[in-house]
């Protein structure tokens, strides 16, 4: 049941409550009206409540704004329990964005949460957590789009490092460092070594499980990324990848991996020489510098390649590749 204090805000507008819910329901054929209830139930009315107790005067804009974004999401069928959560758990954290546009905010958080979710390489539970531990130093709009953006990079999206370390430039230097897992120190200096090693992280432990190798892919029948074994060729930003007759970019860090489609001509073109001495097979060891690490698949049909910063191991008996950090 709702709150009697939402009650009574939907009964003081009921008749613009309702028209917008009927034109609602023109626009989107099939809406789903028990699913629309369900998101004021548990979503709309905390946020309404909150407004009602920050700024009593804005309360009924408030309301208004945030049932017509409620009504668009689902009507395009997007008002599922990712976004229920978003709207109880990490808007309330941004009260004053909220207050101040409270559509604009829930755009925002909304649709980077679904991005994350849609893309099937991110974390988004580790989204929200990280963009609710960082609520209370974001200021402004901007601040929260770049910390969006770093949130998203540290939740698994791996192509976003470049323009995550670049945006927060822009950011305050504590928020800057709070954003990427550090509590102290300069944001120059940690923008040195994050941009030299995609690999580093703020978390010890992490680093640490990364020596140890990072599997990607499987096969694609029991959910994974490849049809046939895949062949790998370094490239600038990761690695190019062939499956079969597909053909994609592997991009991976001390966050995640992340594949994006590529062509046959992207594969074949010649290649910048792969770090010479870096890396070694021998049988089934695998030697990166003075670790070795012994690998499970057959000695036969093992294949090592490697660019700037990170080894592919691939295997003819694997649909997985294999990552390990060269530092």
């Amino acid at each position: 049941m709702i709150s009697s204090a939402f009650a009574q805000v939907l009964a003081s507008g009921r008749p613009e409550f309702n028209r917008r819910a009927a034109e609602a329901r023109r626009r989107y054929p099939g809406f789903d009206m028990e699913a629309f209830a369900g998101l004021l139930e548990t979503s709309v009315d905390g946020l309404v409540q909150l407004a009602l107790e920050r700024a009593p005067d804005r309360a009924g804009g408030v309301a208004m704004a945030v049932y017509d974004v409620a009504l668009e999401l689902v009507g395009q069928g997007q008002g599922g329990p990712l976004a229920a959560q978003v709207w109880r758990e990490l808007a309330p954290r941004y009260p004053a964005l909220l207050l101040a546009q409270p559509a604009r905010l829930l755009g925002m958080l909304t649709n980077a949460a679904l991005h994350l979710e849609r893309s099937g390489a991110a974390r988004p539970a580790q989204w929200l957590a990280l963009m609710a531990a960082l609520a209370p130093q974001v200021g402004d709009w901007q601040q929260l789009a770049v910390v969006g953006q770093v949130c998203a990079w540290r939740a698994g999206m791996a192509h976003f490092r470049a323009g995550a370390i670049e945006a927060a430039d822009a950011l305050p230097e504590a928020l800057a460092l709070a954003a990427f897992g550090v509590g102290q120190g300069s944001w120059n200096a940690l923008r040195t070594v994050l941009l030299a090693d995609p690999w580093w992280t703020a978390d010890e432990v992490e680093r640490q499980r990364a020596q140890q190798g990072r599997e990607f892919g499987g096969f694609s029948g029991f959910g994974g990324a490849f049809a046939m074994p895949p062949q790998v060729r370094p490239a600038a930003d990761g690695f190019w990848v062939r499956s079969g007759d597909r053909y994609n970019l592997l991009v991976a860090d001390a966050c995640g991996a992340v594949l994006h489609g590529a062509t046959p001509d992207e594969y074949e073109q010649p290649q910048a020489p792969a770090t010479r001495g870096a890396c070694s097979l021998s049988g089934q060891r695998l030697s990166i510098g003075q670790r070795q690490i012994e690998l499970t698949l057959p000695a036969q049909g093992l294949a090592v390649t490697a660019n700037q910063h990170t080894a592919a191991v691939t295997s003819v008996y694997s649909h997985a590749i294999l990552l390990f950090p060269l530092r």
